[in-house]
Formats: C-alpha cells, structure tokens, sequence
C-alpha cells in the first residue's frame, strides 16, 4: 500500500441484506434513468409502504451510505460513494477560440472540480426540467448546482416553493407587498405571490452533450 497516497477507498459500513438491496435498486435507477428514485419508487420496487422504507433509508443515511441533498425534494437522496468513483480534477489542455482563431496552448494545467464548489457552504444539485430559464442559458437536462439558502437577493435564480406544494427555479424578486418569480423565457408569464419559499440559490449550471 503507498502511505504516501492522501486518498482513500470509500470503505461502506457494515449493511443489512435489505439495505444492501435498496442501495443495488437505488444504483441501477440512477444508471437508468439519471436522476435519484423517490422514497415511492423505491417501496414499490420492493413491495413494502413507504414508511419501512423511509426507516432503511434514514438507515443508510446514519450510516453515511446515502445523504440527502435538500429535504422536501423528492429526488433528493444521493449516493455517497459515487462521490469517490469519479476522478476529483480535469487536465486543462490549453485554451480554444469561440471568437478569432488564437495560437494553440499546450502547457496543461489541473482544474480541481471543487473548485465549482463555494468553500464552506452546503450544496446540491437538481436536474433541470423545461424551457422556462433558456434565456439564461438554462435549459432541459441540465444540472444546476444549488447553495442552500432560505433568502435570495432580486435578480437570482432560485429553488423556489410555491404555497401548493409545488417546486420551481426562476429569478427572484421582491417587489411592494408580493414576490414576483420570473422565468427566462418571453412565451412565458411570471408567477406572482404573496408569499414564496425559498431552498437554495443556482450557482453552477453543468451541462452534458
């Protein structure tokens, strides 16, 4: 073993054979479908209400197996260990032109993929369903990284829940007695409230062709 090495395996806490089976449903789903089951899906699959599952999974999450990114989001839940299953830094192989056509650079830099990241601060991602942000260069199938907040300046994008219930991302703005929610998207109207919640504020968008 190099002692020299500063990373470690990820080394799973002892499980139960159900919990072991949650985690291989709960792996193959996101394999599948490229989002997180819910607590619903997950019972369903295993023919159980959702209440023995919800005591697995808070299980799971104890046992720091899964984790959950932002209560009162259905999608929430993620794994721990695919963290550790994908490289931490990119090889930054040179600079290219989106206007004139510059001289090739080939000095590689590393690019530490944390430092997408805010030190100190809880965050968590959510994909991004519809057209409403296009304008913003938001769109469907996107990743938007989220910091966990519960206040939002005018003029942010925000994880916005609506007083039925209902979750979704526009730009904030508090205006004279009501909150307006304003999509990025000119065939679409703003969503005016009298009273908002707010999850987090977008600070990262991450984007696969």
């Amino acid at each position: 073993m190099n002692r020299g090495s500063t990373s470690r395996a990820f080394e799973a806490p002892p499980l139960t054979r159900r919990q072991r089976d949650i985690i291989a449903f709960f792996r193959a789903y996101v394999e599948e479908h490229e989002i997180s089951p819910t607590l619903e899906e997950i019972a369903t699959h295993f023919g159980v209400n959702k209440v023995t599952i919800f005591g697995h999974v808070a299980e799971l999450e104890r046992k720091g197996v899964l984790r959950r990114a932002a209560r009162g989001i259905s999608r929430g839940l993620q794994l721990v260990e695919s963290d550790r299953h994908h490289p931490q830094t990119l090889s930054i192989l040179g600079t290219i032109a989106a206007g004139a056509p510059i001289e090739t650079i080939e000095d590689p830099e590393a690019f530490d993929l944390s430092d997408l990241l805010p030190a100190n601060k809880e965050v968590y991602a959510l994909r991004v369903r519809g057209d409403s942000m296009i304008e913003d260069s938001i769109r469907d199938g996107d990743i938007v990284v989220v910091e966990r907040r519960d206040t939002a300046s005018n003029g942010e994008t925000v994880v916005a829940v609506l007083p039925n219930g209902d979750a979704t991302l526009k730009r904030f703005y508090k205006e004279r007695g009501r909150y307006r929610l304003q999509p990025a998207n000119p065939d679409m109207e703003p969503i005016i409230l009298k009273s908002v919640e707010i999850r987090g504020v977008v600070i990262g968008v991450v984007r696969r062709y």
